[in-house]
């Protein structure tokens, strides 16, 4: 619980302050369980600090101590939830760093999987950072697992060699020290695997003291090399072929068969089967063929198709039968006895984009290794994505406002969530624009001083 923020909201609400630190001190006994002296002491200073802030003398310096409202929450706008808003918010993040005078040959804006800088004409580096699902707090070897394989999918397929693996873990105030231990040992468990180190990372507690409870966050990330173009889905060629890989699933698999009981589905999403497909195609003979490649998560084969509509202009027609028969058995069981649309959710797939005529060789590569592959569309030039069923009946595929809803609560924000996208949509446009001055205004007063 973020006390910090329950008594800012009750101070708004022209809450009684005597009352107010009373009833902070019965929330500090619960989880504190200390004597009610010292939660009343804490409870009182608490408010005190909270009181200074909101009263701070900032007349020179409000640019630096404010930031734009919106007044639109992230779950009503359902950033994080890899949908329509989500991905909206993450434009507005790449505007920010477009206008941003720095030099990357890949970068947030192609909403792409990972970012690339070219050293020199031969070589270049690879980043991505996955962070922890946050349903996966309270198991943190399937986090640090899930987590560390994500980030390194995320550069394998830019087409990069993983070398490094870097970690950020938060766990609140009255989070027992193990879970830091065993989400560092699922992380350790891949790096073993795969053969990448882990060589650096940064623990701190979320909110320092002013978040009770056991909560864990935080995030993996990768760095990778390569000596040749990456793989980015800009490159995506009209005409091209769409292959993918089999799809076992990762940590939001693993958060559905955990909150819906079919803990046997969790032992399938243990593999980096990932890793031995991504070594293969990375060092394909014809490697000028492979033109992109893709992890299937963000919001499912929906959410990534569709984003790869609007970085290349270009369109996509699938298969539907060929990409559920290439959804392990197990995992495609569970979503379809829970009315989970696969299409919709992370199967963790690895998705190529490669020259048609070079389609079977690739396949044939990967099934040497029993690595499950085929043909499951291509590229059109329609600027939209739809997909065709086995009866030959096609629609049109458009991202939703969320992802499948795969947890019993996210069924039911499902239920609950009306808004009105355009409007806030607006509003964020307006902000965006607010951050980006706020950033150009500040970057000029310093630049100033050593003039």
């Amino acid at each position: 619980m973020d006390i910090e923020e329950f008594i800012k909201t009750s101070l708004k609400n022209k809450k009684n302050e005597d009352e107010l630190i009373d009833n902070l001190k019965d929330i500090i006994i619960h989880y504190k369980q200390i004597p009610e002296d010292k939660a009343e002491l804490l409870s009182k200073t608490v408010v005190d600090e909270i009181i200074t802030t909101q009263n701070l003398n900032h007349e020179n310096i409000e640019h630096l101590l404010t930031y734009p409202h919106t007044n639109i929450k992230m779950g009503e706008f359902g950033v994080g939830s890899r949908g329509e808003g989500d991905f909206y918010v993450h434009s507005k993040i790449a505007e920010i760093i477009k206008n941003t005078k720095t030099n990357a040959l890949v970068d947030p804006i192609a909403q792409d999987d990972g970012g690339v800088i070219k050293v020199d004409d031969t070589h270049y580096i690879t980043t991505a950072i996955d962070g922890i699902h946050s349903r996966l707090g309270d198991y943190p070897f399937l986090a640090g697992f899930h987590t560390a394989r994500a980030t390194l999918r995320d550069v394998c397929v830019m087409g990069a060699t993983p070398v490094a693996l870097i970690s950020d873990i938060h766990l609140a105030d009255d989070g027992d020290i193990g879970k830091i231990l065993d989400f560092t040992a699922g992380i350790c468990a891949v790096s073993e695997l795969t053969n990448v180190p882990l060589v650096a990372g940064s623990t701190l507690r979320i909110g320092g003291d002013m978040v009770l409870g056991d909560r864990l966050t935080g995030a993996v990330g990768a760095v990778g090399i390569s000596d040749h173009k990456p793989t980015a889905r800009s490159e995506a060629c009209l005409g091209d072929v769409i292959l993918m890989t089999e799809g076992c699933g990762g940590g939001t698999i693993t958060t559905t068969s955990i909150y819906n009981d079919y803990t046997d589905v969790i032992e399938q999403t243990m593999n980096i089967q990932f890793i031995k497909a991504a070594e293969l195609l990375n060092n394909y003979p014809k490697s000028d063929v492979i033109h992109a490649m893709t992890d299937i998560t963000n919001g499912g084969i929906n959410g990534d198709t569709n984003e790869i509509n609007k970085t290349t202009h270009l369109g996509i027609k699938l298969y539907k039968q060929k990409i559920l028969d290439l959804i392990n058995p197990h995992v495609l069981g569970m979503l379809e006895d829970l009315a989970i649309d696969p299409l919709g959710v992370s199967i963790d797939s690895v998705m190529i984009i490669a020259d048609k005529n070079e389609a079977d060789n690739i396949m044939k590569m990967l099934r040497s290794e029993n690595i499950k592959v085929d043909i499951i569309g291509e590229i059109t030039d329609t600027g939209y994505t739809c997909i065709e069923d086995k009866y030959g009946n096609s629609e049109i595929l458009k991202p939703k406002f969320r992802e499948s809803a795969y947890t019993p609560i996210k069924k039911i924000i499902d239920q609950l969530t009306d808004n009105n996208f355009d409007e806030s949509a607006h509003i964020i446009d307006e902000k965006t624009r607010e951050a980006i001055d706020k950033k150009n205004f500040i970057v000029d007063e310093i630049r100033k001083r050593y003039e």
